[in-house]
């Protein structure tokens, strides 16, 4: 395993930062204290594109372009078009749904209570259930494998995707040496994942072996690939201090940078 510490720091003084993509040529992120989805540029500057109920408060993007946003407590999925009009893409139903991804054909993925999975005309099925603590999800570029961080269990769950989104094959991808939180996949079919308690991004492959590993001096809570040559994987971190003492985050949350040899996919 080789060990990466080379990190720059773009944005400071955030809260619960979380969900980074990459996206029309810019980091996004969300900002879980502020109830905020952010751009953030290679500058650091940061611009507001979207405010919601959190936490949590979870995004992507359609096959459009529009985004997409886990509204936990109105226990629906909200498209917002690029003017900032808001309407309601699909109905979750009751429960702390939590993170969400889209693949490339359209088909977008929410957990929480159960895993969902959001046709592109807005039709919901359930498609498994019973995880322990679902969390961060991504999606092969091959669009035949999607991939569940269980935090409570330490572990990667990989299921078969079917051409019409359905899920099977349940199976564990990689068992970990600490609960895995946000993850992206990049082109040698490996996944970094961010890890709270333990600080630090770990690349692994399947089966487990750690490939590289970032560490930090607080909790990771997620991670993207991204950049002009995806290249740059990008960190949301900040100091944890347990659920009772959520509001003593504000001011911790921090993006970092650091910069891969393997480009990002999917």
């Amino acid at each position: 395993m080789t060990q990466s510490h080379e990190v720059s720091i773009v944005a400071r003084d955030r809260g619960l930062v979380e969900s980074p993509r990459w996206h029309d040529g810019q980091f996004w992120f969300a900002d879980w204290t502020a109830g905020e989805i952010l751009s953030i540029n290679d500058q650091g500057a940061c611009q507001v594109q979207a405010r919601a109920p959190a936490p949590p408060l979870c995004f992507d993007f359609a096959a459009d372009g529009d985004m997409l946003i886990v509204s936990s407590a109105d226990g629906a999925l909200l498209k917002q078009k690029a003017g900032g009009g808001r309407t309601v893409f699909a109905k979750l139903g009751p429960g702390m749904w939590n993170e969400i991804v889209v693949d490339g054909r359209g088909n977008t993925y929410v957990n929480g209570p159960s895993l969902l999975l959001i046709s592109p005309d807005g039709q919901v099925s359930q498609e498994a259930e019973g995880f322990a603590f679902p969390n961060g999800m991504a999606v092969f570029p091959d669009n035949r494998t999607l991939v569940v961080a269980e935090s409570h269990a330490k572990r990667l769950t990989a299921f078969d995707v079917a051409t019409d989104g359905g899920l099977s094959g349940r199976r564990v991808w990689a068992l970990l040496e600490g609960p895995p939180d946000g993850i992206c996949i990049d082109q040698e079919g490996a996944i970094w994942y961010a890890d709270v308690p333990n600080a630090y991004c770990r690349r692994v492959k399947e089966g487990g072996e750690v490939l590289d590993e970032v560490r930090l001096d607080r909790g990771a809570f997620s991670c993207a690939l991204g950049g002009p040559s995806r290249q740059t994987l990008m960190i949301t971190a900040a100091k944890w201090f347990g659920m009772d003492r959520m509001a003593d985050i504000a001011g911790t949350g921090q993006i970092v940078m650091h910069a891969v040899s393997v480009a990002g996919a999917g």
